[in-house]
């Protein structure tokens, strides 16, 4: 193991080879990211953690996600969440998985950010989001964030916002919404958007 110049010690590199998934070089990672080296490392590090192989499987990802919401059921909503970080549908999430996600969620455009919430509610990724998806995923955030965060909050709570969310996105009326109908209403509408904003507490 020759020394290393740049900020990836030795240490790093040794702490890396002993993990079963070994992730693509840090220098790859902050070119394909928008996040800094130092940033990754930390991230790997936490991500090392909880996921000393190096992946993370859905089991451990919804422990790992309920210990941030322990006043509701988050089990759905990590579910659903865990979905749309195992890009390559191999039942598994990453550090690369886990960093490209975040990077979009943090730190991408609008329309990254907006394509990547279509794809989370695009549950059964087809290409459009019914009214039962957009549904489902309200209630998994509902029920994360529990009865104590809202407790005047009617049961069809969920329903109504998903009734308002779809009439101002179904823009043909056909009964679904389309990546374009999804990021043109949201980007058209400011209460949307605001609500899209629940993506940043919930992630």
């Amino acid at each position: 193991m020759g020394l290393k110049t740049n900020a990836y010690s030795v240490e790093d590199d040794f702490e890396l080879s002993t993990v079963c998934h070994r992730p693509e070089s840090m220098d790859k990672l902050e070119e394909q990211t928008k996040f800094t080296k130092k940033e990754l490392q930390v991230l790997y590090r936490g991500f090392k953690n909880e996921c000393p192989s190096g992946v993370v499987n859905e089991e451990n990802f919804k422990n790992i996600y309920s210990q941030f919401f322990p006043q509701g059921d988050s089990s759905m909503y990590a579910h659903f969440l865990f979905e749309a970080f195992d890009t390559d549908k191999n039942g598994s999430v990453s550090f690369e998985d886990f960093v490209f996600g975040l990077s979009i969620i943090l730190r991408g455009t609008i329309n990254d950010r907006l394509n990547w919430a279509f794809n989370l509610y695009d549950l059964n990724k087809d290409g459009c989001i019914t009214k039962e998806e957009m549904l489902d995923i309200m209630k998994s955030i509902y029920d994360m964030m529990g009865k104590y965060t809202y407790p005047t909050m009617m049961d069809d709570a969920p329903r109504e916002h998903v009734e308002s969310f779809f009439q101002k996105m179904d823009q043909n009326r056909d009964g679904v919404v389309t990546i374009d109908e999804f990021i043109d209403s949201c980007k058209k509408d400011e209460n949307i958007m605001q609500s899209m904003q629940l993506f940043d507490n919930v992630i």
